[in-house]
């Protein structure tokens, strides 16, 4: 029988190639199925007929097959799929690429209904790469659309796993919702007009209309919020019983070390420095968020703290980052800082371990004994601090970079490793999400906030353009040009796998065109997820010595990537993006005092999708650009692919101050009542259940 914690391998048609693909994307139980939620959908609630299709909209059109063949593509040898659909108002062309098995599915005479983008090419209109159903011929009588007709869902993938395969499979496990429990009290639920938790995930996946989806994503995003909140009002109260040491303030090294810095802070690095020495400096433990833009220097403000503590006796500091390329690079810009003193800092991740000292790869259990010997003062990491059997000796100081990547647990375990039971470490955060005062207040309740409201001097505005279709030329020709005087670019994709479903160029297909047809002559090269850690840093230092002009990436190198030279960025289906995400990006050039260039390539033609990205090119600060990206997310969007959400917020949005509102007044109003939980189990388990698997699969 099956049950919400059955394997993903019980159920039919899942063997374990299907079952290797799912896990790729967290999916190990049905549970997790259920909980898999869709980032948008398609409304294909009319069907079209064909002589009103218009290029460059997306449609669903009912027809019979006239005609259908495969046959090879001379050009990029692939395999294509071509049939002839008709209707009583006219036939268009269907194509498929690298689906061969179409050709055997569909048959003359077959009705089907299709769904997908309207083109234009030199034989007239075309639908390429539709989604496909068969013998549906009127819909919402005769047989029931899941793929091609109404709302339909579209979730994240891996390789090698489709939507429609996906879809088939959760249509499968959504009969064993009325399983899930119900967790919140149902004066709740009365009290802020909430779906029932069963009757949410039903219609999250499967909707009728547009007010099912705003009435699930309101539950869902409620059920995220109110568990954030709550963790976060329990972690103030443990904190306010908590002891941490206290490292006064050393003014005359501070002083010196900044005196030798290569340029001067700005103001508001000075207020952020000293709000976070003066709380070093008390017993009670810092817990202080540091928000700055991108580039606006807040690892330098991070250092001042670090070399406050790191010279008392007793004072470690760690630093954690999400990715490895970022925790080298943090490592090697802490050294130049620090050059001048005998502070040792350290880097660990997984494949790496080094030391300043020797900077040669050394074995991880002699990093580790200078570790938990004090030896090492500062230490750099990723994940690998809090995974791996590390002991510190006197850590007095918890930095995370990009804390919105790193949970809630994930930044406890961190705290938790002070090196004796008497103390813990005083914990600073830092992000370049933009976060306005009173919701990062509200969210983080148990964090001060320090901002960083002002770039460092002699930065120029990047001068950003949305790129069209027909303009493309004119733009690489700039390029050329630039990269003629010694200049460097990235070029960024959303994609590392072709993927005609989703019509954007890969990191793959992108590099073969660039190197062969458009930059024949320049150095490129291309960096994504599956290459290998030590591959990616070959091309990171190739790329920052300047013996690669073209770096062609995925969002890899969205994160924190410092390469002074690089003055432009291209990004292709700019349109895949959020604002908030592209505006990361933008921060990538931009960094010395050469004017920088962010290019927005888009095949589009929409007049929202335009005028979201003009967005980027009228404005350069990200609270901005996160309000306007909330403006245009419509309400058939659950969570965009490339909105960079808290690990606990995949529906709710950080901007959505009402609903944040309700949920922290229900917390306040549960705590109140019931500070222990010892009434209201059932949220006490869900609360434990949420962050222990969090922490389990960072």
């Amino acid at each position: 029988m099956l049950t919400l914690d059955s394997s993903i391998t019980n159920l039919n048609k899942i063997g374990s190639a299907m079952a290797g693909k799912l896990k790729r994307i967290d999916i190990f139980s049905l549970r997790d199925l259920i909980y898999y939620f869709p980032f948008r959908y398609e409304n294909f609630s009319e069907t079209t007929q064909i002589k009103n299709l218009k290029a460059n909209t997306k449609a669903n059109i009912i027809g019979q097959i006239e005609l259908i063949q495969n046959k090879k593509s001379r050009v990029k040898r692939m395999n294509i799929t071509e049939a002839l659909i008709s209707d009583e108002s006219g036939s268009i062309k269907a194509i498929w690429f690298n689906q061969p098995f179409i050709g055997r599915t569909l048959k003359p005479g077959d009705y089907v209904s299709l769904s997908g983008k309207i083109d234009n090419d030199f034989t007239g209109l075309v639908i390429k790469s539709p989604e496909y159903e068969k013998n549906i011929i009127k819909y919402p009588e005769g047989k029931k659309s899941v793929h091609t007709q109404g709302l339909v869902p579209s979730y994240n993938l891996t390789q090698n796993l489709t939507q429609k395969q996906l879809r088939f499979l959760i249509s499968q496990v959504v009969k064993l919702i009325p399983l899930v429990n119900e967790w919140l009290p149902k004066k709740i639920i009365k009290k802020y007009n909430l779906y029932e938790l069963k009757e949410a995930l039903q219609k999250i996946h499967f909707p009728k209309n547009l007010k099912e989806v705003e009435n699930a994503k309101k539950r869902l995003g409620f059920d995220e919020l109110f568990l954030t909140l709550l963790k976060s009002q329990i972690a103030k109260t443990e904190l306010n019983k908590a002891k941490a040491e206290s490292f006064q303030f050393k003014e005359k090294e501070t002083k010196k070390f900044v005196d030798a810095l290569p340029f001067q802070l700005t103001n508001a690095q000075k207020k952020s420095s000293w709000e976070i020495l003066r709380d070093i400096e008390k017993e009670k433990p810092m817990s202080r968020l540091l928000e700055g833009d991108v580039g606006s220097g807040k690892t330098i403000v991070a250092a001042l703290a670090m070399l406050n503590v790191s010279l008392h006796k007793r004072g470690q500091s760690a630093l954690m980052v999400p990715t490895e390329i970022l925790a080298e690079q943090h490592y090697n810009n802490l050294k130049m800082l620090f050059k001048n003193t005998k502070i040792k800092i350290g880097l660990f991740t997984r494949s790496i371990k080094k030391i300043n000292s020797s900077d040669e790869p050394i074995k991880p259990n002699i990093i580790k004994k200078e570790i938990s010997s004090g030896e090492i003062k500062i230490i750099i990491g990723t994940h690998a601090l809090i995974q791996e059997k590390i002991k510190f000796k006197d850590l007095g100081l918890a930095i995370i970079d990009e804390q919105h990547r790193f949970g809630v647990e994930q930044r406890k375990a961190l705290t938790q490793k002070s090196g004796n039971n008497k103390t813990v470490p005083h914990l600073l955060s830092m992000t370049a999400t933009p976060i306005p005062r009173t919701l990062a207040m509200t969210i983080y309740g148990d964090l001060d906030i320090s901002y960083i409201n002002e770039m460092p001097k002699g930065r120029k505005t990047i001068i950003t353009k949305v790129v069209a279709e027909e303009k493309r030329k004119p733009a690489y020709n700039f390029i050329k040009k630039e990269i003629k005087k010694g200049r460097q670019a990235f070029v960024i994709c959303p994609l590392i796998d072709i993927s005609d479903k989703l019509g954007v160029a890969s990191v793959k297909e992108e590099y073969e065109k660039l190197s062969k047809q458009i930059f024949p002559n320049l150095r490129l090269s291309m960096l994504h997820g599956k290459l290998k850690t030590e591959e990616k840093q070959e091309i990171m230092k190739k790329f920052k010595s300047g013996t690669i002009d073209i770096l062609v990436a995925t969002s890899v190198i969205e994160v924190g990537v410092d390469i002074p030279n690089a003055t432009m960025i291209i990004i292709e289906g700019a349109d895949r993006f959020g604002l908030a995400q592209l505006h990361q990006f933008r921060g990538r050039v931009g960094r010395a005092d050469e004017q920088s260039y962010c290019f927005l390539f888009t095949e589009s033609k929409s007049e929202k999708t335009l005028e979201r990205l003009n967005a980027l090119a009228k404005y350069t600060d990200g609270f901005n650009l996160s309000k306007i990206d909330l403006k245009f997310r419509g309400p058939g969007e659950v969570y965009g692919i490339a909105q960079k959400g808290f690990p606990e917020l995949k529906v709710a949005s950080i901007f959505d101050y009402e609903l944040i509102k309700t949920a922290r007044e229900a917390v306040l109003e549960v705590l109140r009542d019931d500070p222990d939980l010892k009434e209201h189990s059932l949220i006490k388990e869900k609360l434990e259940n949420k962050y222990k698997i969090e922490y389990l699969r960072s």
